[in-house]
This record gives C-alpha cells, sequence and structure tokens, in this order.
C-alpha cells in the first residue's frame, strides 16, 4: 500500500495502482513512501499526473547520515530534533518509534509536566526536587505515552486511514501490524512496570490503578462528547503519583486540587487540538469537545482556565508555596488568555501552534514551583533571625 500526499489530502493506493514510468526509481518489495507534489484540487489518486521527477523515494537511514543519496550532489545534514532522529534510525525500527510518536514529543512532554508539578511541590523548604525523580518519571512518561499511542492507534486503526493527518501512522498504512503493535505494546509496558517497580508500594498500587484509564481513553470518542475529559484523567495521573513517590503517600490537600488543575488545563489544549479533525472527525463519525463546543468553544476554554487557576491557588496555599510560585501562576493564567484570545479554531496549522505551546506553559509553571521551594527556605530564614533573642 502506498500512501500518497497532496497539498491538502493523503491517498492510500495499491501498487498495482501505480502507473508505469510514474518515478525514475524502481518499486521496491519493502514498503515506502512515495511523495507525489500534485495540486490542492486533486480529490483522487486517479486525477494525479505522475511526471518522472514529481516522485521521491524516502531515503535510508546511512544514506541520511552521509547526506548522500543514489550517487546524486543532494546532501542532508543531520538533526538532532526528535523528528531527524527517527528519520535517522534504521528502517526497520522507525515505524515503531513513530508508533511511539517519539518524532512528536510534545505529548510526552504533556504527560510528563504534571509529574514534574507534583515531585517539585513534595520537596522540602530551600531543596530543589529530587532529579533522581524527575529522571525516573521522564523515563516512564516516554514509555507510557508510547504504550497510550500504540493502543490508541490498535483502536484507531480503521479510523485513522479516513483522515488525512493520521492515514499514515504506522498501523493504519500497514507498516506494522496488529500482531506486532501487540507484541510491541507488552515490551513498553514491560519496561514502565520496571519502572514503577522502583516506587513505593503506596505508588506501585497507585500507578497501576491508572492502567485502566490508558486501555479505555481511546474508546470515549465513540461514546461520549466528552473524550478529552478522560483524556485529562489519564494524563494528569502522575500529579497524584510524583507526591506520594516523594512523600510515601498522598496529600490530598494538595494533590487533587492540583490533578483538578491539570484535568482543566488538558481540557484546554486537547480542545484545541481537536478543531484541527473536526471536519474529518464528523465524516468517520466519532465525538470531541471541539464537535461539543463549536463555535462556543472560546466561553467554554475560558471557564476551565478559571477553574484551572483556581486548583492552581488552592494546592499552592496548602502546599504554604511562596511568591514566585504565585507569579508564575500569574504567568499561567496570562498565557492562558493569550492561546484563547488570538486561536483561530477555523486554521489547523495556529490550532497545533497555541497547543504545542503548552509545553512552554507547563515549564513555566514548574519553574515558578521550584523558585517557590527556594523563596521558602530564605523566608524561613528571616522569620528565624527576628525569632532569635538578642
Amino acid at each position: 500500500m502506498l500512501i500518497l500526499r497532496s497539498a491538502s489530502r493523503h491517498f492510500l493506493v495499491p501498487r498495482g495502482q501505480l502507473p508505469q514510468g510514474a518515478c525514475s526509481h524502481p518499486i521496491s518489495a519493502q514498503r515506502c513512501l512515495w511523495t507525489v507534489e500534485t495540486g490542492s484540487a486533486v480529490t483522487s489518486p486517479h486525477e494525479i499526473r505522475w511526471p518522472r521527477v514529481a516522485c521521491r523515494r524516502q531515503r535510508t537511514w546511512p544514506a541520511q547520515l552521509a547526506g548522500l543519496w543514489s550517487g546524486s550532489s543532494d546532501r542532508r545534514r543531520f538533526s538532532l530534533s526528535a523528528a531527524g532522529i527517527v528519520n535517522s534510525a534504521p528502517s526497520a525500527v522507525q515505524p515503531y518509534l513513530r508508533l511511539m510518536r517519539l518524532d512528536k514529543p510534545i505529548g510526552t512532554w504533556l504527560l510528563y509536566l504534571p509529574c514534574t508539578w507534583s515531585i517539585g511541590l513534595a520537596a522540602g523548604p530551600g531543596c530543589l526536587p529530587d532529579l533522581a525523580m524527575l529522571t525516573l518519571f521522564g523515563t516512564g512518561a516516554v514509555l507510557m505515552r508510547g504504550a497510550g499511542c500504540t493502543i490508541n492507534d490498535m483502536w484507531d486503526r480503521d479510523f485513522d486511514r479516513k483522515v488525512s493527518r493520521t492515514a499514515d501512522r504506522p498501523i493504519a498504512c500497514g507498516d506494522v501490524s496488529q500482531f506486532q503493535a501487540l507484541v510491541f505494546l507488552g515490551g513498553q509496558l514491560t519496561a514502565a512496570l520496571g519502572v514503577l517497580l522502583c516506587l513505593n508500594y503506596y505508588s506501585i498500587a497507585l500507578g497501576a490503578a491508572s492502567l485502566s484509564l490508558v486501555v479505555t481513553y481511546p474508546l470515549m470518542k465513540r461514546i461520549t462528547y466528552w473524550p478529552q475529559l478522560m483524556l485529562g484523567l489519564t494524563f494528569n495521573w502522575g500529579a497524584l503519583l510524583g507526591w506520594s513517590a516523594v512523600t510515601g503517600s498522598c496529600d490530598w490537600s494538595v494533590c487533587l486540587p492540583l490533578y483538578f488543575s491539570g484535568v482543566m488545563w488538558t481540557l484546554i489544549y486537547d480542545t484545541i487540538y481537536a478543531h484541527q479533525d473536526k471536519a474529518d472527525d464528523v465524516l468517520v463519525g466519532v465525538k470531541s469537545t471541539a464537535l461539543r463546543f463549536q463555535q462556543r468553544t472560546k466561553p467554554w476554554l475560558s471557564g476551565f482556565s478559571l477553574a484551572m487557576l483556581g486548583g492552581l491557588v488552592l494546592a499552592g496555599v496548602n502546599a504554604q508555596q511562596s511568591l514566585p510560585y504565585y507569579a508564575a501562576v500569574s504567568v499561567v493564567a496570562a498565557h492562558l488568555a493569550n492561546q484563547i484570545y488570538t486561536v483561530d479554531i477555523n486554521k489547523p496549522d495556529d490550532c497545533w501552534k497555541k497547543f504545542a505551546s503548552n509545553r512552554n506553559l507547563g515549564l513555566l509553571l514548574f519553574l515558578g514551583i521550584v523558585a517557590g521551594n527556594l523563596w521558602k527556605e530564605r523566608d524561613g530564614a528571616a522569620l528565624e533571625k527576628m525569632e532569635t533573642p538578642k
């Protein structure tokens, strides 16, 4: 099966339907990606004009590293970006890396950041967050995000084939079979279990409880217009787990408001994300908050933002946070206001840009938590000095 990309569409075309002489390179027995440069007016693969110079086969990884392609003078620089590293991997490995979305790390960041908030808040006054825990949770975020994406693509393979943005996902285009994906999923979950077993018993039980959310989330788009809510419950589990991993149990007066804020945050950014696919979602029959809210999206997002900010303030008060934390929450509020005011929900490129900017929002809040903990030490020292008898 070949994936043909036009300016606005993807076509899945059997190899036998590729016209003779369409490309100067022979079609190998291996699956490969062919890009056909066509106009946006093309609505069917049968309307494509097939000039010999229009088709280019995807480069192999040795050629990418060397910057060479079939002896031509065309050269390509090696990139340290996530997508560049994935493209430079062996061709047999690339489909699995894309199945994990390692070429698109924004989802991993959005899963990881609530963990960092919780780990940061659990640190003592004047202390930096536990670096070992941050590293462990970072590894877990990569593995669990990969596992979640694998499960999602296994459930959605038929839907993905009908949506232009997802038609070239490894399972949808046939680069990875269902059985191969299942085996790969088992490997990811086994590795994630290894990470979980490094934590205390309370956290092991708490982490295991999230697996049901990971498995069932992809089904929600078939059932309800609120799949983003289920994603929020799943993606922000680290707001509970991070604190318990550091302290041995959850302080619910801090963890629950933080978890609630994370869920509201997910409703904001994933609703914006869902507006990219709303036309395709209607065609294939899946649901989302983007379709539920439609032109009322911005008032809904404003409400979620207020709820998120209220939860962050409550978590900060209960964690006895200091001035830098509340300054960071104020910056987060400004960031959210800018996102909601400026996003054009009818332009997929702008929706993606606003969605991806949430990584910076999460990092800003984490830095505010760290600075707030260090400020506590300063306040404590000043108070102790005042109380010391002369």
